[in-house]
């Protein structure tokens, strides 16, 4: 189905525009905690995430994995990451753009190797504002 330009919203408003970036930093203090039930609250119950070589959908599934990780490779890790772009899709929906990435336990920025931009599809459900799609990709390759 296409979205015709009627249909787009390019700016949100001030609400929706606090209300979607505060969707990153929720996942920062989630990560930070290693806290893989607050990391999975923030995706919609179908929702997706895509990682170089990784797939997982559902939040049971984001959920597992994350507990998983926080237990081996991200133990004792944060993430960081800075809007980029935000538009909006129509009134429920937004794509929001970020840059940041995994910082391991001694360092204050990301080494080059583990920047990352990536793509939050996120919609509006019951009033709140969750991820339907993550999506990241390396900045270096």
């Amino acid at each position: 189905m296409a979205i015709s330009e009627d249909h787009v919203r390019t700016e949100p408003d001030a609400d929706d525009r606090a209300a979607i970036a505060a969707l990153p930093v929720n996942l920062t203090s989630a990560w930070r905690a290693q806290d893989a039930e607050a990391f999975a609250e923030l995706f919609i119950d179908d929702g997706t995430m895509i990682l170089p070589g990784l797939y997982r959908k559902g939040k049971d599934d984001i959920r597992a994995y994350m507990a998983q990780a926080f237990e081996g490779p991200y133990r004792g890790t944060r993430v960081t990451g800075d809007p980029l772009h935000l538009k909006m899709l129509n009134d429920d929906s937004a794509v929001l753009i970020t840059q940041g990435g995994v910082l391991a336990p001694d360092e204050t920025e990301v080494h080059p190797t583990r920047e990352i931009r990536a793509s939050w599809f996120v919609v509006r459900q019951g009033g709140q504002w969750k991820l339907a799609a993550y999506h990241n990709s390396p900045v270096n390759t």
